[in-house]
């Protein structure tokens, strides 16, 4: 027997030798045909990655894109490297035969696939949707049938709901303009004046240039409101953050106090809806400039988001929210322009001595480019000093912007704006506005103060035990830093181990150029914190471990 089996000239079957002759194209050849049974399919194979080719760089290949041995080669006719192949791979659905179109369909015509059937295959998502804020940036229906949009609902609860989507859309949809303006004509086509959070209202005059902005605006509006604090003849302007629905508001302590010239001032607080609340005060925090009211008889506020200042980049977009000059709901926009900086301001609420217990007595009194930024009506007066760690942004901050939020592209709190830097008088009516460089108590900070006013009605700070002045003052520095010039007995410094002459350059991570930013680090924690120092000794590096102790009054 031969190893070679015989061969046959007869050819295999195939699809097209049991398919029937087309019908003529009628309704009655259609109607009269029997149905044919399609031949079985052998089952689709599993999606797989094409095989990998020799790496080549494609003239004007987009680096973004995988590597091109990852994908195929396109074929003859097809989308080159870089379109819109290069994008997504794409394979497209599978054409179904006459036989199999006949027997589901009941008709000689072929007809689209129905969702559920072998050959249905789903829609590819448009390809810049996501990107872009289109269609994909909503929630699409993953079904094939065609539904109708909803019902716009009337009111404000309605519109309310209207603007939630849109700016969800706008905030995940990227390109802020094309997004925005996107989500607001699908959503609200005609409208131009907009319920954002029942009865708050955004004025819309061009539903097609809605940006990104608008979205955060709808958002955070609602949680800032307006503080206006009397007492006797003096009084002055602020704003504040809603923390809770029942009216616990997150301010500065100058904004409640006058700076320090009263302890009970009367105070009217302004939501962004229009109604008025009075407020009494929860806790005052001077060390770090913050103080937390209570509005009475409040219910349904909107509390702000809070966001992750540790997570912030210089170049971030911010956007500032408040009352400057009284102007309640004013936006203003623009960037991180710096991060871990640190500011040393007079403050008449400072703790007896200010800085004096952690800072060389000429260090504490240095006069300071910075200053609050008060409202109407205030008059700046430190008797003492404060050092506080700061966000610095070029949003426009205004006398008034105190106490109000600092918020991030996804409409996220990241500060409470506190002071602005002026090229005028440093008091009185001598105050410039705006020079583009403000700053904001980062959230962090924020959230763990505010905390502890409303559980206890105070708040605690860390305390290194050193008196400490400015390395790079010292004659022949060859480095920034916050020299320790004495440590007190028994506190945590010395407990630590640092000694007189030593320079410490970073705390917990932050870079420490002088002694502000060192005192301002400390303060932002909390009493029995525990930190790492990195400071410099004859020449060497050197690490500690640090338990700070509690400042006092």
């Amino acid at each position: 027997m031969s190893d070679n089996a015989p061969t046959s000239n007869t050819p295999e079957p195939s699809d097209e030798s049991v398919r029937p002759p087309l019908p003529p194209h009628s309704a009655d050849a259609a109607a009269q045909m029997p149905p044919v049974a399609p031949p079985a399919q052998p089952a689709a194979p599993a999606q797989s990655a094409p095989p990998a080719h020799t790496a080549q760089v494609h003239p004007g290949a987009a680096s973004a894109h995988q590597p091109y041995a990852a994908q195929t080669p396109p074929a003859h006719g097809q989308a080159p490297y870089g379109g819109y192949a290069a994008q997504a791979p794409y394979t497209p659905p599978r054409v179904p035969t006459y036989a199999e179109a006949a027997a589901q369909y009941g008709t000689a015509q072929p007809g689209p696939a129905q969702p559920g059937s072998p050959t249905h295959a789903t829609q590819p998502t448009a390809p810049y949707g996501s990107a872009f804020g289109g269609a994909a940036a909503a929630q699409p229906s993953t079904s094939s049938s065609t539904t109708q949009p909803p019902a716009q609902t009337s009111g404000k609860g309605g519109a309310g709901k209207v603007v939630g989507m849109m700016v969800a859309a706008a905030l995940v949809g990227g390109a802020a303009g094309i997004g925005g303006a996107a989500a607001w004509a699908s959503f609200v086509p005609t409208s131009q004046t907009v319920a954002v959070a029942s009865p708050q209202n955004v004025t819309v005059n061009n539903t097609d240039s809605v940006n990104q902005t608008t979205a955060i605006a709808a958002k955070v509006v609602p949680s800032v409101v307006t503080i206006e604090a009397s007492a006797g003849s003096s009084g002055g302007t602020g704003s504040g953050v809603v923390l809770t629905s029942d009216g616990y508001v997150v301010t500065n302590t100058h904004v409640v106090t006058l700076d320090g010239e009263t302890g009970n001032a009367k105070l009217s607080v302004t939501a962004s809806d229009g109604k008025v609340y009075a407020a009494t005060i929860v806790g005052t925090d001077p060390t770090y400039d913050l103080a937390v009211i209570k509005l009475k008889g409040a219910s349904g506020l909107t509390p702000i988001e809070f966001g992750d200042s540790s997570k912030l980049n210089v170049g971030d977009q911010t956007v500032a929210v408040g009352a400057p000059l009284g102007l309640s709901n004013t936006v203003t926009t623009g960037i991180v322009s710096a991060l871990n900086r640190s500011i040393q301001i007079a403050s008449s609420a400072a703790p007896k001595g200010g800085d004096q217990q952690d800072q060389s007595p000429q260090q504490g009194e240095q006069d300071s480019p910075f200053q609050f930024d008060f409202g109407q009506g205030q008059q700046q007066s430190g008797s003492a000093s404060i050092s506080i760690a700061v966000v610095q942004t070029d949003a426009a901050i205004n006398p008034g912007n105190s106490g109000g939020a600092l918020v991030n592209g996804e409409g996220k709190l990241i500060g409470i704006n506190v002071a602005i830097a002026s090229t005028g008088s440093s008091s009185g009516s001598g105050q410039a506005g705006s020079i583009g460089v403000g700053f904001s108590i980062p959230s962090d900070i924020v959230k763990r103060i505010s905390d502890e006013l409303i559980k206890d009605g105070a708040a605690t700070h860390g305390l290194l035990g050193a008196t400490v002045g400015n390395a790079a003052a010292q004659e022949g520095a060859t480095t920034a830093g916050a020299l320790i010039s004495g440590v007190t007995s028994g506190g945590a410094a010395a407990n630590a181990g640092l000694k007189k002459g030593d320079v410490v350059t970073s705390f917990n991570g932050f870079p420490v150029t002088d002694a502000t930013d060192l005192t301002a680090q400390v303060r932002a924690l909390a009493a029995g914190s525990t930190a790492k120092l990195v400071y410099l000794r004859d020449g060497q590096s050197a690490t500690a471990e640090v338990t700070l102790g509690t400042l006092t009054d």
